[in-house]
This record gives structure tokens, C-alpha cells and sequence, in this order.
């Protein structure tokens, strides 16, 4: 009267053990949509910060990784910028420390 489980498991299989690309739809739907919303936005985000970054000039008005606003007073090299964070008191900082530009300042003429 009763079907036996194991004669429930048989009747499910019905193709036998081959691989499914439908199987992996979701999957690969998931990644796209993650990609596209979330990956892809980083990754310009990253780009534009590295190339404001890398154009910062004496003169321009930065905030710090820790929120104090400061002035670009000298460009060291590659990773380090001297700023002015109050008259007189001048910090070394990384490039990378530098979380936004607020004001930029024009380059000067060669007149």
C-alpha cells in the first residue's frame, strides 16, 4: 500500500546524472547582477579617487581620511604631500589619506 523511499527516490530520477546548464542559471544571474550593481560602481569610484588624487597642486583645499580639512602647501613625490592644516602647522600626509578635494586651484599661466 505504502511506497517505499526508496522506490520514491528511483521514480525522481528520470534523465540520470547529466550536467544542467539551467541548474547554473541562477548562479550565474546572481553574479551578473552583482557585478553590474555592485563591483563595476567600486571599481569607477577607485578610478576617479586614484586619478583626483594624482592631480592634487599646491593651493588645493583636501579632507583628510580623519575629517580635518586642510590646503596642499607642498608636493613631496608620488605618496606624499605636505598640507597646512592651521597657520604655521604644516603635516606630511600619504596620497592615499586623502578622502576628497574640495576646492582645486588654477594652474598657473606660463605669461
Amino acid at each position: 500500500m505504502f511506497v517505499t523511499p526508496a522506490y520514491a527516490q528511483a521514480a525522481g530520477e528520470a534523465g540520470g546524472s547529466g550536467f544542467s546548464l539551467g541548474s547554473f542559471m541562477p548562479l550565474i544571474l546572481i553574479f551578473v547582477i552583482f557585478y553590474f550593481l555592485l563591483i563595476r560602481p567600486q571599481q569607477k569610484r577607485a578610478k576617479e579617487h586614484k586619478l583626483t588624487v594624482s592631480n592634487l597642486r599646491r593651493g588645493d583645499q583636501v579632507v583628510t581620511a580623519g575629517g580635518v580639512i586642510a590646503k596642499v602647501t607642498k608636493v613631496i613625490d608620488d605618496d606624499e604631500i605636505e598640507v597646512e592644516i592651521s597657520k604655521g602647522v604644516k603635516v606630511k600626509l600619504v596620497r592615499s589619506t586623502i578622502t576628497g578635494v574640495l576646492s582645486k586651484t588654477e594652474p598657473a599661466n606660463d605669461n
